[in-house]
Order: structure tokens, then C-alpha cells, then sequence
């Protein structure tokens, strides 16, 4: 199979899964990929969007009062009577199989590892009394325990981790994903009531919820599409963790021309810097647009592997991360993550 050459599409740096290095400037372009034409047989076919409604609130409790006794220096041991684990040998970074179970290790440090909530969350909470490790409330920060312990949460504080937000955005092209470079405006500049698309069903906008704000993974200043900015540390470590297999959905215009082998090549048989890729899911979507669907992010890895293959990447477009689609959002718009959606 093989694409026609020659379209008079203008050409830019494009990004792709979100790791890129410093991005050149846009161009004039505002639209990144076109309507889709009808898919001939064998041809990758768009996923359905997902609802987009949603609710939160992001004001976190206020610092109780209290009466106890702290646990101090020594290390919590694991509760009586508990087996000696297993080393896994699973590979990964700050997570629990990485830990040795028998050396203590700060308590934020097994939180986070553990998935409860990221490290800044848990010395929020440890300060606050809100940790209780084999049954007993640890509130001095930088406490260390054993991995194997049990950690439960108070109430309070499962209670601040469920008000945290997490916002949906659209990001147009000339908008940078993380600080603001000269006179691109970042992301979180960009979000107000006035561009809230679900202002009307949702929580309006409020100050608070850019507090501890911040992108889980990133699409480049010639990139558009879907953008997760969050305060919880959980989904910001599920996205864009080492080990993370969350499916990122791209739709990538490109010129030059295509085989058959340059196709499967791209499915299957690519490495980058030394290291092969995993398989991808690329197909042909129209005649000028291929969909990828990734579950790894290297470095402007779209970009790179369609260079590899003879293409040159002229508009990417992220549609979707894992479960969550960026459906007809509007671009410049953002909106609530809902109680009900899943990445």
C-alpha cells in the first residue's frame, strides 16, 4: 500500500507522546488534521467519544487540632506474625516491587509507591495526623517504616484526596504544555471561567483549582489536542510513570510516501536510541492521515519513527489518553475530568 506524494500541506516541528526536548515556534497553522474520509477495508477506525460533563472541588481541609502521641525515629516494623515477602522482580522506578522490603524507607516514599498519593500529598498528610501505620498515627515527616507495613488513611484525608482536580484541556497550537517560553502563554494561563466548556453542569472555575496544578505528560507548541493538567499526584503517576501502559491516541498528518514494508515497520520494527520500540498500532486513516495509538512516550517518538520511514509529520493531534477522549471539546476549551471516567 502506498500513500500519494506531493500535498501542499505547510510543514512544522511536530510533537507526539508528550517527552519532547526544547520545540520550535508554530506556524500559522491552526488546524491540525483533517476530516476524516471513509476508512477503505482493513483501515484503523476512529474510537467513540466519551462523555464530557463532569465535577470537582479543590480546596484542601484546613489543619486540625489534635491530641496525641507521635511516633518517633525507630522504623515501624511489619505486624506480628507477617510473612517475610518475596523480592519481586518486576523493573520499574519509586515503586513497591523496587523497594527492599526489609530496609525502612521514608513514609511518603512507601505512600507514593504504594499508589495512595504522590509524596508532597503524603507529607501533607503525615503533617496533618491523617496516617496511621499498623494501626498507630505517624505524624512527623521524614518517619521511616518498612514497606511490608499497613498504611490506612483517615478520613480527612481521603476526603482532601477526593476533591482534587483534574482538567481536560484542548491545548492550541502555540501553547506550551509546562512554563511559560518567552511569549507562549503555558497551559495553566490559559484556563478560566470564560473557556470553561462545562461551566454550566460542572463546578465553575475557582482560583483554588490551579493550586498544585501541574501536566501529566506533555504535547509540544506544534502539537494540539488532549492535555491532562492535575493535583493528583495518583493519576499524574499513572500516566506518566516509567512503567505506565495508558494508550495515547494520535491522528498525524504526514507528507511523503509510504510502503507497505514502511508500514509494518512502523507496527513492529523501529528502535530509537538503541532501544526497540514496542509494538504501535498505525494505520491509515485517510489519505494524508495515519493514526497511531501508543502505550510508551519517548522523546518526539511520532515524529521520529515517521522520519525513520521516509514521512514528514506535518500536524499532530492527541485524541485520546486510555479511556478518555477528547471528543468535540472545543479547542482553546477545557473541561472537569467526571467522577465516572477512568484513564
Amino acid at each position: 500500500m502506498k500513500k500519494p506524494a506531493g500535498r501542499n500541506s505547510s510543514a512544522g516541528r511536530t510533537g507526539d507522546s508528550g517527552r519532547s526536548g526544547p520545540p520550535a515556534r508554530p506556524s500559522n497553522r491552526n488546524k491540525t488534521s483533517a476530516p476524516a474520509k471513509p476508512a477503505a477495508p482493513g483501515r484503523g477506525r476512529p474510537s467513540s467519544a466519551a462523555g464530557k460533563a463532569g465535577t470537582a472541588a479543590a480546596t484542601p481541609a484546613a489543619k486540625p487540632d489534635r491530641n496525641r502521641a507521635a511516633m518517633r525515629s525507630a522504623p515501624v516494623a511489619p505486624a506480628a506474625g507477617a510473612a517475610r515477602p518475596r523480592r519481586s522482580k518486576v523493573t520499574g522506578t519509586n515503586t513497591l516491587d523496587m523497594l527492599d522490603p526489609f530496609e525502612p524507607q521514608r513514609l511518603s516514599k512507601i505512600m507514593a509507591a504504594k499508589g495512595l498519593c504522590s509524596r508532597r500529598e503524603a507529607d501533607y498528610l503525615i503533617e496533618n495526623g491523617w496516617v496511621r501505620v499498623n494501626g498507630k498515627v505517624v505524624d512527623e515527616l521524614g518517619a521511616k517504616v518498612l514497606p511490608t507495613v499497613t498504611i490506612d488513611l483517615d478520613a480527612r484525608a481521603k476526603n482532601v484526596l477526593g476533591k482534587q482536580v483534574t482538567i481536560l484541556y484542548h491545548k492550541p497550537i502555540g501553547v506550551v504544555s509546562g512554563q511559560p517560553e518567552g511569549r507562549y502563554k503555558a497551559a495553566m494561563e490559559c484556563l478560566g471561567l470564560e473557556n470553561q466548556a462545562d461551566r454550566k453542569t460542572s463546578t465553575p472555575f475557582q482560583p483554588a483549582m490551579l493550586k498544585g496544578l501541574a501536566p501529566a505528560g506533555r504535547l509540544d507548541i506544534d502539537s494540539t489536542g488532549l492535555l491532562v493538567l492535575t493535583q493528583d499526584g495518583r493519576i499524574a503517576k499513572q500516566l506518566i510513570d516509567a512503567n505506565s501502559t495508558v494508550e495515547k491516541e494520535y491522528l498525524v498528518r504526514v507528507e511523503g510516501e509510504l510502503t507497505d514494508r514502511g508500514l509494518e515497520m512502523l507496527r513492529y520494527g523501529l528502535s530509537l536510541d538503541g532501544e526497540a520500540l514496542k509494538p504501535a498500532r498505525v494505520s491509515w486513516q485517510n489519505e494524508d492521515q495515519l493514526r497511531f495509538i501508543l502505550n510508551e512516550g519517548k522523546k518526539r517518538q511520532i515524529r521520529r519513527m515517521c522520519e525513520i520511514v521516509g514521512l514528514k509529520v506535518v500536524g499532530l493531534k492527541r485524541v485520546r489518553i486510555g479511556r478518555v477522549m477528547l471528543g468535540d471539546l472545543p479547542v482553546g476549551q477545557w473541561r472537569l475530568l467526571t467522577p465516572e471516567e477512568r484513564f
